[in-house]
């Protein structure tokens, strides 16, 4: 195992660093290395470390949405008003909508099936989208409009908005069909989950703030009871619903709006922590591609990812309108809610780890949903935002 994980790490970090060189996303680095280095190619990778993959992926998501929460101050979401609350889940609903229609076009797969493609594919990538973002507020552009903070607030919520639909759609999907009934566990999974969460957030602030103990150590806290969140929602889940991840997030989010001092310091903590979390998430991830399948699907998935992100930019430009937002900086957001990473890496492997029938086309439009978007979001990004934003005024 010990042998795996030093090439695992080595070669992700040599192909994330050369891509990163050529401005593209180091991510497609990680999980290109698990393509090469797994099962259905070189296959250097232990049985033992494949064998508990889900796990990782798991404990990968959790330290993400942890971070995103402890980032993630509400105050932003009232000041820039409607659009933010809209760009939480139109786009990504948009998107489902899109590939549940489209899918069975493409792929012998039920709408239900489809519908939990959709959801795979419907979560923007904060990995991607909220560093690029920071740095464009730092030099000035569209802060006049607060636009990278619209993008940011809008795609961490977007993400628990997707996690929670896939939840539902993948337990409908295990009940053998479609059952409407089941979609009223959404809201109060998500109402659930966020009293969960909120209650536990202010709960270790009070103890925060009443015993003295180490950053770390409260890393560590905050990550068992994570941990003990998402278990609980598996436990309970026939008496009530309950969103484990979503409370982690909400979790997070508390803290920040009672603690913002501790909030950045332990976010700067889970920065560090999403290093080593997200090498191993991509590559396990890329680990799981059988790339035979995935060459026999690969066109017709790239036209399905295509297809429903042109639908997803519609969206984008409904939560947009009657707002003060040029044309050109619309087309922005739209451009910045491209990008597909994390959460494809995180779930997408999860309907095939369940044994569906649509599991190994599930995963490879994942897959191939990362290679495209991640580097046309992430060099569209770049590319467009002194074109398209405008620059904050330093005059006296």
């Amino acid at each position: 195992m010990l042998f795996s994980l030093a090439l695992m790490i080595i070669c992700a970090l040599v192909l994330s660093g050369i891509l990163q060189k050529l401005k593209l996303p180091g991510l497609v680095g990680m999980l290109l290395t698990g393509i090469i280095l797994g099962p259905y190619t070189l296959d250097l990778i232990a049985p033992e470390l494949l064998n508990i993959s889900a796990d990782l992926r798991e404990i990968a998501l959790i330290v993400i949405l942890v971070r995103a929460g402890l980032a993630l101050d509400m105050e932003d979401l009232r000041k820039v008003g409607r659009p933010a609350v809209l760009m939480c889940f139109i786009p990504a609903t948009f998107e489902i909508i899109a590939a549940t229609v489209l899918a069975p076009l493409f792929f012998p797969v039920t709408h239900l099936e489809a519908a939990i493609m959709g959801t795979v594919l419907g979560a923007v990538s904060p990995a991607v989208v909220v560093p690029r973002m920071l740095k464009i507020m730092e030099s000035g552009y569209g802060k006049d409009k607060a636009i990278p903070q619209l993008i940011m607030a809008g795609a961490s919520a977007d993400d628990v908005y997707v996690i929670v639909l896939f939840t539902s759609f993948m337990s409908m999907n295990g009940g053998g069909g479609f059952d409407a009934g089941s979609l009223v566990k959404v809201p109060a999974a998500v109402i659930t989950g966020l009293l969960c969460g909120v209650l536990l957030g202010l709960a270790l602030v009070f103890l925060f703030k009443r015993i003295h103990m180490r950053d770390t150590v409260k890393v560590l806290l905050i990550l068992g009871i994570a941990f003990l969140l998402v278990t609980l929602e598996s436990v309970i889940k026939d008496y009530l619903p309950l969103s484990g991840l979503l409370a982690v997030m909400a979790l997070g989010s508390a803290v920040f709006k009672r603690h913002d001092v501790l909030a950045k310091r332990l976010s700067e903590k889970f920065s560090k922590l999403w290093i080593a979390a997200e090498l191993i998430l991509f590559v396990l991830v890329g680990a799981t591609v059988d790339i035979r399948y995935a060459g026999k699907a690969g066109l017709a998935a790239a036209a399905l990812i295509l297809g429903a992100l042109a639908i997803r930019i519609c969206g984008v430009f409904v939560c947009l309108i009657r707002t003060k937002l040029r044309v050109r900086e619309r087309l922005f957001c739209a451009i910045a809610y491209l990008p597909k990473a994390t959460v494809q890496a995180a779930i997408g492997g999860l309907p095939l780890a369940s044994g569906a029938a649509s599991g190994h086309t599930v995963l490879t439009v994942a897959v191939l949903a990362i290679l495209i978007t991640a580097p046309l979001g992430a060099v569209g990004i770049d590319a467009a935002y002194q074109k398209l934003l405008s620059k904050e005024s330093t005059g006296t």
